[in-house]
C-alpha cells in the first residue's frame, strides 16, 4: 500500500492530466506550430496524437498494474532493479533547477501583461505562485484536482468563445491536401508540438491516489490526452484563421485575438486564464516531485521526508521541494540565467524519462502492450536525437547519477510480467 490518501475519481483525474498537458503551452505552441508549418500544422496535431498514443497506453497499463507514488522510477525499479530506480528518480528531480524557474517565469509573464510588472515584481509573483502551490498541496490531491478541473473548463470555454465570436466554421478550416504537406515542415512542427504532451510522467506519480486506480487511472490518462490534443488543435485553427502569428509573438497571439474580438477590457480574462493554465502545470509537477521524494525516502522510515501528515499527505517532502524551488528561483533571478536554454535542457530530461519508462514496459509487459512499448522506445530515441548536442545534458546526468549515487542496501525487487 502507498499510504497516501486515495481520493481521486475519474473526472478529477481527467482535469489533472488535461491541465498538466495544456499548461504553459496552450497560448504559445499553436502559434509556434503555425510558424513552423503553416496550414500543414492542422494535420500535424492528429498525427502527433497517434504517435503519442503508444507511449500513453504504456503509461496507462503500467500505472494500472503498478500504482505507486514513485511513478516512472518505480516502474523502472520493477524492471531493472533499485539502483536504476534511484537514478531515474533523481533524474526527474534534476528538472527542478532547470525547468521550474522557466515555467514560473512564463506564468509570471501574464501578470506583466496585465500590470506591466518588471524585475522584482515578477520575482514576487513567482514566489507568490509557489506559496499558492504549497497551500494547495497541504489540502491533498483532491483539492488540486477540483481546482484544475475548473481551470480546464475555463480554457475550453475561452476557445469556444473565440470560435463563436470569430464566426469560425468547420468549412472555413484551411486543411491542405495531404499530398501537398511538406515532410520537412511536418517534422519541424512535430518537434515543437511534442512538448505539449510532456506531463504523462508527472501524472504517473498520482496513480496510487485514485480510488480505483485499475479502472480510472488509464481512462483519465487517455481521455485527458484526447481533450488536450483537441484544445491544441482548436487553438491552432484560431491562430491560422486570424493570421496574427506572423506579426505577433507566439505567446501573445491568443491574447491579441481576444482583444480584437472582445475589446481591451477582455485582456485581463485571457491573462488570468493563461496564468491559471501555467499554475495548473506547475502544481501537478511540484506535487509529483513531493510524492517522488516521499517514496524514495520510504527506504529510510526514520527520515522526516518519509513521514506522512495526519491527512496522509507528504507535507515534509512538499516543504523540501518548495524550498528547493525558492532557492533555484532566487538563483536564476540573481544571475540572470537564460531561461530558453534551461527549457531545452529540461526537455532532454523528460525524453530520457519517457525512454526509461518505455524500456521498463518492454521488460514488464507482454503481447500487444510490449509491442507498443517497443514502438514507444523507438519514438523516444528519435526525439532524443532531434535536439542534437543539447540532449547530451540528459545523457550526462543519467551516467553521472549512475556513477555518483551511493549504493543502498535494500531487498531486491523481482520483475513481474503481464
Amino acid at each position: 500500500m502507498s499510504g497516501l490518501k486515495q481520493e481521486l475519481g475519474l473526472a478529477q483525474g481527467i482535469g489533472l492530466l488535461s491541465t498538466s498537458l495544456l499548461g504553459t503551452g496552450v497560448f504559445a505552441v499553436p502559434a509556434l506550430a503555425a510558424l513552423a508549418a503553416g496550414n500543414s500544422s492542422l494535420w500535424a496535431w492528429p498525427l502527433l496524437i497517434v504517435l503519442v498514443f503508444p507511449v500513453a497506453i504504456v503509461f496507462a497499463v503500467l500505472g494500472r498494474h503498478f500504482p505507486s507514488a514513485g511513478g516512472v522510477a518505480y516502474f523502472v525499479g520493477m524492471a531493472f532493479g533499485p539502483r536504476l530506480e534511484r537514478v531515474t528518480g533523481w533524474l526527474f528531480l534534476s528538472v527542478i533547477p532547470v525547468g521550474l524557474p522557466a515555467a514560473l517565469h512564463i506564468a509570471a509573464g501574464f501578470w506583466q501583461g496585465m500590470f506591466g510588472w518588471q524585475g522584482p515584481q515578477l520575482l514576487m509573483a513567482e514566489l507568490g505562485t509557489l506559496a499558492l502551490i504549497w497551500l494547495l498541496g497541504t489540502r491533498g490531491a483532491g483539492s488540486s484536482a477540483n481546482l484544475q478541473s475548473i481551470i480546464a473548463g475555463l480554457i475550453v470555454a475561452l476557445i469556444v468563445a473565440i470560435w463563436w465570436r470569430g464566426g469560425i466554421r468547420l468549412s472555413d478550416i484551411p486543411f491542405p491536401p495531404i499530398s501537398q504537406v511538406p515532410v520537412s515542415a511536418m517534422s519541424a512542427s512535430l518537434a515543437v508540438m511534442f512538448w505539449c504532451f510532456v506531463g504523462l510522467e508527472a501524472f504517473a506519480h498520482l496513480a496510487s491516489e485514485f480510488k480505483n486506480p485499475e479502472r480510472d487511472f488509464p481512462r483519465a490518462l487517455m481521455i485527458g490526452l484526447l481533450i488536450a490534443g483537441s484544445v491544441y488543435w482548436a487553438c491552432t485553427v484560431v491562430v491560422l484563421h486570424f493570421d496574427v502569428w506572423r506579426t505577433q509573438g507566439a505567446a501573445t497571439s491568443l491574447p491579441v485575438i481576444v482583444v480584437e474580438l472582445f475589446g481591451k477590457q477582455a485582456l485581463w480574462i485571457a491573462c488570468i486564464i493563461g496564468y491559471l493554465a501555467c499554475f495548473a502545470s506547475l502544481n501537478i509537477y511540484i506535487q509529483s516531485f513531493a510524492r517522488l521524494v516521499w517514496s524514495q525516502a520510504a527506504y529510510k522510515p526514520e527520515s522526516a521526508l518519509a513521514k506522512l501528515s495526519k491527512r496522509q499527505l507528504p507535507l515534509n517532502a512538499l516543504n523540501a521541494v518548495i524550498i528547493c524551488c525558492i532557492f533555484c528561483t532566487l538563483a536564476i533571478y540573481a544571475f540572470s540565467v537564460n531561461l530558453d536554454t534551461l527549457i531545452i535542457y529540461a526537455n532532454g530530461i523528460f525524453i530520457m524519462i519517457y525512454l526509461l519508462c518505455m524500456l521498463a514496459g518492454c521488460r514488464l509487459l507482454k503481447g500487444r502492450f510490449k509491442a507498443l512499448a517497443v514502438l514507444g522506445s523507438a519514438l523516444c530515441l528519435l526525439l532524443l536525437v532531434i535536439p542534437g548536442w543539447k540532449s547530451l545534458y540528459a545523457i550526462f546526468m543519467l551516467f553521472a547519477l549512475w556513477l555518483l549515487l551511493p549504493k543502498r542496501r535494500t531487498t531486491s525487487l523481482h520483475s513481474t510480467q503481464l
